[in-house]
């Protein structure tokens, strides 16, 4: 699991690890590291250029003892201060001696024009706000890739938000700890791939992190798996109220996405079951409103619900059943946040950016630009846990803890009935015995690795279809 930690805990550990550590130790950690990344992207130290914008802070001081470094393997170094008369003293006497020098004004564009890597040391992990214009004014000289050194320039590390101009790297290099805004868009589209260096803050870390994004192994964990004793009752039974006369595909995709998430079976309710039975046999339709269905140990509603007195009626009924419930699409616009709050029993809302605009009552454009925030705002507000779909996928629950980051999303799945088959997906491992958190996480994983295993260009039946797939690839032996 990659966790991710507020800028706030890691500037702790780093003061208290520091006094334990000669002067300086710390950032020379940092900058061996960062030199080893800058060695493998340019493949071809001896000879190469590289250029170091340099900024006031300690950011700029990792970039100009890591550009010491690749001079002594005879590498051409050039620092390019922002300010030419704030740079770090010690890390510029460094590079002196190696062999590198700085250069201003139309030196330094030419530097910046024909460097083969450029390393970003302009703002650090304290940085807030966009670039400033001289900041920029040098950006736009660059024209190889980018190493960002802990965070690309410009992205606030607690959040991901990029509020102005901001650095678009190739790749950043961390120290420590990943920061969530490393982990969650828009700053993670910023920072391309990412490398963690260890300088020795693990232990001195806090226990709970602020952010962090699942891998393989930990889904395999959660995943549930059958025993010798297991039936398809015992397994979870997801009902699914989805569909109407205008939308059935809604109905067949929800209920294609339970099928493949660990319940032993799925139950319809909805105008669509003729389409379901034709596509789904092994599901248990009935014609009525969620009451009459059945018992289920989990509920989605909402997909393709339409408007009407029957749709509040399903998500009514859905609600007043005292087991969890996922409510998607159609469903969200119907909710009472003080009835949410007041079931004793987990809700999952799955709103993508505009839904989740809706329901805040502020713009598309703020959620999608401050989508942690967003998230934990709309899980205080109705006391849930909240998957806020997009093109990265957070999950909070209603406690406000870590937050989740799905780590595979694809833009292939956005799509039409993508998130369809996501919600019955979740439903069903609610139904197996996941929590809330633990469910959503899981089931955006899964989602998004079928996305990529799915024929591009996918169609949402074809990301349900590719789900037993990535679920062998996530748990082989199960």
């Amino acid at each position: 699991m990659r966790t991710a930690y507020r800028v706030e805990a890691v500037r702790a550990a780093e003061r208290e690890l520091m006094a334990t550590l000669p002067e300086g130790a710390l950032m020379q950690r940092a900058a061996a590291g960062l030199a080893v990344a800058a060695a493998g992207l340019l493949g071809r130290v001896y000879g190469s250029r590289v250029a170091l914008l340099v900024g006031s802070g300690d950011n700029g001081g990792d970039a100009l003892y890591a550009g010491a470094r690749l001079a002594r393997r005879g590498a051409g170094v050039v620092a390019v201060p922002v300010d030419p008369a704030r740079v770090h003293q010690g890390g510029l006497a460094a590079l002196r001696t190696a062999g590198g020098r700085t250069a201003t004004g139309p030196d330094a564009h030419e530097v910046l024009g024909r460097a083969d890597l450029v390393v970003d040391g302009i703002t650090g992990i304290g940085g807030r706000g966009g670039l400033r214009e001289a900041a920029v004014a040098l950006l736009e000289r660059v024209r190889g890739p980018v190493l960002a050194v802990d965070l690309p320039s410009g992205v606030d590390a607690d959040t991901g938000e990029v509020a102005g101009e901001a650095v678009r790297a190739a790749a950043t290099v961390t120290f420590g700890a990943y920061k969530p805004g490393l982990l969650i868009d828009p700053g993670r589209s910023r920072a391309g791939a990412l490398r963690l260096v260890d300088i020795g803050l693990g232990p001195l870390l806090p226990a709970v992190p602020d952010a962090a994004a699942l891998q393989h192994a930990d889904l395999a964990r959660l995943l549930p798996k059958p025993d010798g004793e297991s039936d398809k009752y015992r397994r979870g039974v997801v009902g699914v109220a989805a569909g109407s006369a205008t939308y059935p595909g809604a109905a067949v995709l929800a209920v294609s996405g339970a099928l493949r998430g660990g319940a032993g079976a799925v139950r319809y309710a909805g105008h669509a079951s003729e389409e379901v039975l034709a596509r789904h046999p092994e599901v248990l339709v009935s014609k009525g409103s969620p009451r009459s269905a059945g018992r289920v140990q989990a509920w989605v509603v909402g997909s393709g619900l339409a408007s009407g007195d029957e749709a509040e009626r399903a998500v009514r009924e859905v609600l007043e059943d005292r087991v969890p419930v996922l409510v998607d699409a159609d469903g969200l616009r119907l909710l009472d946040p003080d009835e949410v709050r007041r079931r004793p029993c987990p809700t999952v809302l799955t709103p993508h950016a505009g839904e989740a605009a809706a329901l805040l009552g502020t713009s598309r454009e703020s959620v999608e630009a401050a989508r942690l925030d967003s998230a934990r705002r709309l899980a205080e507000r109705f006391g849930a846990a909240v998957l806020l779909k997009g093109a990265t996928t957070v999950v909070v629950g209603p406690d406000g803890g870590t937050a989740r980051v799905n780590p595979t999303g694809s833009p292939w799945l956005a799509t039409a009935g993508s998130g369809d088959v996501l919600s019955g997906l979740v439903g069903s491992l609610l139904a197996a015995g996941l929590d809330a958190v633990d469910a959503a996480s899981a089931g955006a994983y899964l989602h998004g690795l079928a996305g990529r295993l799915a024929a591009a260009p996918p169609t949402a039946a074809d990301v349900a279809e590719a789900l037993p797939a990535a679920w062998h690839q996530v748990a082989p032996n199960d």
